[in-house]
């Protein structure tokens, strides 16, 4: 059995869960409202505030899946009731982030600024400014897939670099340094 797969779901106060036809989970909570179209081999129990995902047999692909649709319900679930949260570090003399409304620029060494609209279910602000630290952006949505892809696309822009760390990172993300260039010795 699935370690994932088997563990129920608990649904919060105010989260209610819907199975409708063609094995659509729909999850509607205080912060908004997902769907997820489930394998039609898995079957997806609603039982007194308690989900429950289970397989037909012990099939490899039936297997995967198990875990796999637990998990995504799971992450619904999450979303709608406490929402999720991604901060990312700006590394580097003159990067910044600039936010208006659902509009992201940001200056990242390049010879010219870098526009980004943000989805709608992504709320973006920035850390107040404190001297001496690095800006901080913090994107939040119910969305745990559609806010790792958005934050992956930004960190694209500007990877950080093995030397000297500059570039775009996830707040307590451990990079692997390298020493550089040693002086020789005669």
């Amino acid at each position: 059995m699935s370690r994932i797969g088997k563990l129920p779901v608990h649904l919060p106060a105010g989260v209610t869960a819907t199975i409708d036809s063609g094995n659509v989970v729909k999850v509607k909570g205080p912060l908004g409202e997902m769907s997820q179209k489930i394998d039609p081999d898995i079957k997806v129990s609603i039982d007194e505030g308690v989900l429950t995902v289970t397989r037909p047999t012990d099939q490899p692909r039936h297997r995967s899946l198990h875990g796999l649709y637990r998990a995504l319900i799971n992450n619904m679930v999450v979303g709608v009731s406490q929402g999720f949260t991604v901060k990312q570090e700006f590394v580097g003399v003159g990067y910044r982030v600039e936010v208006s409304g659902q509009m992201l620029v940001f200056s990242l060494g390049y010879s010219h600024d870098i526009s980004f609209l943000l989805p709608n279910e992504i709320k973006a602000e920035t850390e107040p400014f404190k001297k001496g630290a690095n800006p901080v952006l913090i994107m939040k949505s119910y969305d745990k897939q559609l806010l790792g892809m958005v934050a992956a696309k930004i960190r694209s822009l500007r990877k950080p670099e093995p030397y000297k760390g500059k570039g775009i990172k996830f707040v307590g993300e451990q990079l692997r340094r390298k020493a550089g260039k040693s002086a020789s010795a005669k």
